[in-house]
């Protein structure tokens, strides 16, 4: 009998964990870190506080386990394999899926806007979090392709990757940079054939045959 009863108390702790994770993106993404608390995920999620030291320990471990799902870092992008084409023609089809999550996930935002200000180890964690999920993905959809001889792709991927998270932060704050207007669309298809460029030189394999989809019309 209780092997019977078991299953669905661990079905009910499953959900109401999904839901306090779900009612935490949704409070972090509406009022940012320094909206953030137990009462406040509580009452968004409709459940008891209690619940939140029970299932989690805490907050920080809320947050940390929060830091975990692989959509928040690159949203739908995460369900993808290895693209077709040369390592330019991947790393250009990553960055912009990448690009496209950054700009519709407000959660995100928010995560990379607070890493600025705060070192606490919280915020180490999700950082350390971010980055074995998002190195899984990309080493998955990049396959089995390797930069160019003599390329220092990593240094090279880490410069675009830290222009696409200012530029990301400034569209939903100030909303322009270098007299760049971040909020008109058609800045974005600027930008991404600025990049296109930058890459085409680094990785100059790929030439012309790897061209970056469009996402002008992404929020």
């Amino acid at each position: 009998m209780a092997k019977a009863s078991a299953a669905p108390r661990a079905r009910d702790r499953d959900a109401t964990e999904a839901r306090l994770i779900d009612a935490l993106e949704r409070v972090l993404s509406r009022e940012g870190f320094r909206g953030l608390g137990v009462n406040a995920v509580a009452r968004e999620a409709g459940v008891d506080k209690v619940l939140i030291y029970r299932y989690f320990g805490d907050l920080d471990g809320l947050i940390e386990k929060f830091g975990q799902r692989l959509g928040l870092w690159v949203g739908a992008a995460s369900s993808a394999s290895a693209s077709d084409g040369d390592y330019a023609a991947r790393i250009q089809e990553l960055l912009r899926t990448y690009l496209a999550s950054l700009r519709s996930n407000a959660a995100l935002r928010q995560i990379l806007a607070w890493e600025l200000v705060d070192s606490s180890p919280l915020m180490r964690k999700l950082d350390a979090s971010r980055s074995r999920a998002v190195g899984a993905w990309f080493a998955r959809a990049r396959g089995d392709s390797s930069a160019p001889a003599g390329v220092d792709a990593p240094a090279v991927n880490a410069l675009l990757l830290a222009a696409m998270h200012h530029l990301a932060l400034r569209e939903q704050s100030i909303g322009t940079f270098a007299g760049m207007d971040l909020r008109d669309p058609a800045s974005w298809v600027r930008l991404e054939q600025a990049a296109e460029r930058l890459l085409g030189c680094a990785y100059p394999a790929a030439g012309k045959k790897a061209r970056i989809k469009r996402t002008a019309d992404r929020p």
